[in-house]
């Protein structure tokens, strides 16, 4: 499905400070608010009409911002995307990747579509929060080297990933956490996950409906990514709190690492950029 542009942005007037932002984080909405208060004209790309609200919402007086909801359909779409801003006089001046660290398609496709069009990419780079008692796994295969029989494991890790973490831990009592669309749970019932172990819900803030799950399954281990974030802090509380064994799939390798800032290196690397913009 092509993204549809839901909200057009205003005229440029002769301003070059148009920028790219791809949003999958909740670091995202915070980002978008930094870079409009900067002075950038933005285009903030999201999956959902969910994900779009927050933004509609905060932004800042005056800001120029342009939403794009729905599926980025890889390296073609996104070129066409820069050149379609190139014909018609209003290129984006850098391309900013928020998305999810284990989006790893996206951020890929990103990088060959903007070093094709010769567009400047940023990557925002989650730090990673301290193994601690985690035991980090460096792919899904590593569950089968685990004790895991008769464990009653909740996967917490995106649906996509369920039959293969399932096929891993054949010994396992397997309960998902997946989100509310029709594709997450046509892929949970695909890796064989039997309905009364399956919730579909979107991450709580306070993580209450979690700990509700955990103890209503009698779960004793949980399989998250190693995302960093809210989502894999959420998870550590629970596991920590009810002595839970916390199973984290590791964040797979940046494609350029070079690319990469944290937030604040990042802003003050773009307003930089802004700055060079601008007369």
């Amino acid at each position: 499905m092509d993204p549809i542009l839901n909200q057009s942005p205003a005229p440029h007037q002769g301003d070059p400070g148009r920028l790219w932002l791809i949003a999958g984080t909740g670091e995202g909405l915070p980002l978008a608010i930094a870079l409009q208060r900067q002075g950038w004209r933005l285009r903030v790309s999201v999956v959902s009409p969910e994900a779009a609200r927050p933004y509609r919402s905060s932004a800042p007086a005056g800001a120029v911002l342009e939403l794009q909801v729905g599926a980025l359909a890889g390296v073609v779409a996104m070129q066409g995307e820069l050149q379609q801003a190139h014909r018609r006089g209003d290129p984006f001046a850098v391309v900013v990747d928020a998305s999810h660290p284990f989006a790893t398609r996206v951020s890929g496709d990103l990088a060959v579509a903007c070093q094709r069009e010769v567009v400047p990419l940023w990557r925002l780079q989650r730090s990673c929060l301290p193994i601690g008692k985690a035991e980090l796994l460096p792919n899904l295969n590593a569950l089968a080297q685990l004790s895991l029989d008769g464990v009653p494991l909740l996967l917490a890790l995106g649906a996509r990933h369920l039959s293969r973490a399932v096929a891993a831990s054949p010994g396992a009592i397997h309960h998902a956490r997946v989100l509310p669309n029709v594709q997450a749970l046509q892929l949970a019932l695909a890796a064989r996950l039997e309905p009364a172990r399956l919730a579909c819900l979107r991450p709580g803030g306070d993580f209450a409906i979690e700990e509700a799950l955990v103890r209503r399954w009698g779960i004793r281990a949980v399989l998250c990514r190693q995302s960093g974030g809210l989502t894999e802090t959420g998870w550590r509380g629970i596991a920590e709190s009810m002595g839970l064994r916390l199973l984290l799939l590791a964040r797979p390798a940046e494609p350029d690492p070079g690319r990469c800032l944290g937030m604040e290196d990042l802003l003050r690397t773009l307003q930089a950029v802004r700055g060079a913009l601008i007369p």
